[in-house]
C-alpha cells in the first residue's frame, strides 16, 4: 500500500549553496539513461553536465539542433532530438523515437519552462505557460511511461518554483479565456501544477518503481527564464495580496548560480537518501517544509500545491486537455 512521504526536511547535509557537482561526488551513473527537457539552457545545461559527467547517457530534447550543439559543446554522453513542448505531435514523435530505441529510462527531469510571458497560445488555444510548463510535460511523461517502467526503478523530477505561492489551479478557466490575463497568476498556476503532478505521479507510480519529486531550484539571475521581464520585474520583491499586504519577504532571498540551481534537481534524481520516498517538494537540496497559506516566509510549499484531492483532479483535467489517457 502506498505510504505518502512526509513533507519535511530530512537533514540531507546539503544546503542552498550546494552545487550539482557536489551532489554527484562519488556517484557512477554508467549504464543509466536520462532525459532532461530544457537541458540546453540555464540550469538545464548544468543538470545535463552533472548527469553526463557521472556516466549517464543524457538525451536532450531541443527545438534547435544548432543551438543545442553550441550550448552542450564539450559535455560527453549527450544525445539531442527535436521536440517542442507546445506541439503535441512533436512530443509524441520524440517519445516514440525514444521508445523505439528499446532503452529503459532511469531519470526524467522536466526542467524546461517559461515565466511570466505575454499572452501567447498554442495551436489548441491553450495559454503558453500552462501548455509548456505543465501540459507538455504531462503528455511527455505519459508517452515515456513504458520506458520508465522498464528501468525497474526510475525517478521523475518536475522543476517547479517558489512562484507556486502566487496561486493555485484556475479550475474553471486555466487558459484565461473568460478573464483578463495575468502573467504572474498564469505562472503560479503552472508551477503549482508541477508540484501536484509529482504528488499524483508518485502515488500512482510507486508500485511500478517510479518515484516523482518536484523542486524549486532557487532564484537564479543567470538564466533566460526572465527574458520577458523588465529589470525591475526580474528583481526579487515582496509578493502582495489583493489588498496590497506583503505575503512574502522575497527580498531577503538568496541568489544562486546555475551550478547551485541545478543541485536540487540532481539530488532528487540520484540521491540514495531519497530511496523509498517520493511525491514531495524540495528546495535547497533537501525536502522543503510545508507552510501555511498566509506564511510570509519565502521558502516552503503552500497547502494548495500538496493537496491530494487537487492532485487527482489535476490529473483528470490534464488527461482531458491533452486527450492523453495516462493510466498508471
Amino acid at each position: 500500500m502506498y505510504k505518502p512521504t512526509l513533507q519535511q526536511p530530512i537533514a540531507s547535509g546539503f544546503g542552498a549553496e550546494t552545487t550539482a557537482s557536489e551532489v554527484m561526488k562519488g556517484i557512477d551513473l554508467s549504464g543509466k539513461t536520462a532525459i532532461v527537457t530544457g537541458g540546453y539552457s540555464g540550469i538545464g545545461v548544468e543538470t545535463t553536465r552533472a548527469l553526463a559527467e557521472a556516466g549517464a547517457t543524457v538525451v536532450v530534447p531541443v527545438r534547435s539542433i544548432e543551438r543545442g550543439k553550441e550550448a552542450l559543446k564539450g559535455i560527453p554522453n549527450v544525445e539531442m532530438d527535436v521536440m517542442d513542448l507546445m506541439d503535441p505531435s512533436s512530443i509524441d514523435t520524440f517519445a516514440q523515437r525514444f521508445l523505439d530505441s528499446g532503452r529503459p529510462l532511469h531519470i526524467l527531469i522536466n526542467s524546461a519552462g517559461v515565466m511570466a510571458t505575454p499572452l501567447r497560445r498554442d495551436a489548441r488555444g491553450y495559454e503558453s505557460q500552462w501548455s509548456t510548463n505543465h501540459l507538455g510535460h504531462f503528455q511527455l511523461t505519459a508517452r515515456l511511461w513504458p520506458a520508465l517502467q522498464k528501468a525497474g526503478g526510475a525517478r521523475v523530477v518536475s522543476v517547479s518554483s517558489r512562484g507556486h505561492r502566487l496561486g493555485g489551479i484556475r479550475w474553471d478557466d486555466p487558459n484565461f479565456e473568460h478573464s483578463e490575463y495575468d502573467k504572474w497568476k498564469a505562472y503560479g498556476q503552472s508551477k503549482t501544477a508541477n508540484i501536484l503532478f509529482a504528488l499524483e505521479l508518485d502515488k500512482r507510480g510507486a508500485a511500478h518503481g517510479v518515484r516523482a519529486f518536484s523542486v524549486h531550484p532557487g532564484l537564479i539571475p543567470a538564466t533566460g527564464l526572465s527574458r520577458d521581464l523588465t529589470e525591475e520585474e526580474a528583481a526579487p520583491v515582496a509578493v502582495k495580496d489583493e489588498e496590497g499586504n506583503a505575503i512574502s519577504n522575497e527580498q531577503q532571498a538568496f541568489f544562486k548560480s546555475v551550478e547551485q540551481g541545478a543541485s536540487t534537481s540532481v539530488w532528487c534524481a540520484i540521491s540514495l537518501q531519497l530511496n523509498g520516498l517520493g511525491g514531495v517538494y524540495c528546495e535547497d537540496t533537501d525536502i522543503a517544509v510545508a507552510v501555511s497559506a498566509d506564511s510570509l516566509e519565502p521558502f516552503g510549499v503552500r497547502p494548495w500545491a500538496i493537496d491530494p484531492e487537487s492532485a487527482e483532479r489535476l490529473w483528470k483535467l490534464s488527461e482531458q486537455a491533452t486527450g492523453v489517457k495516462f493510466s498508471v
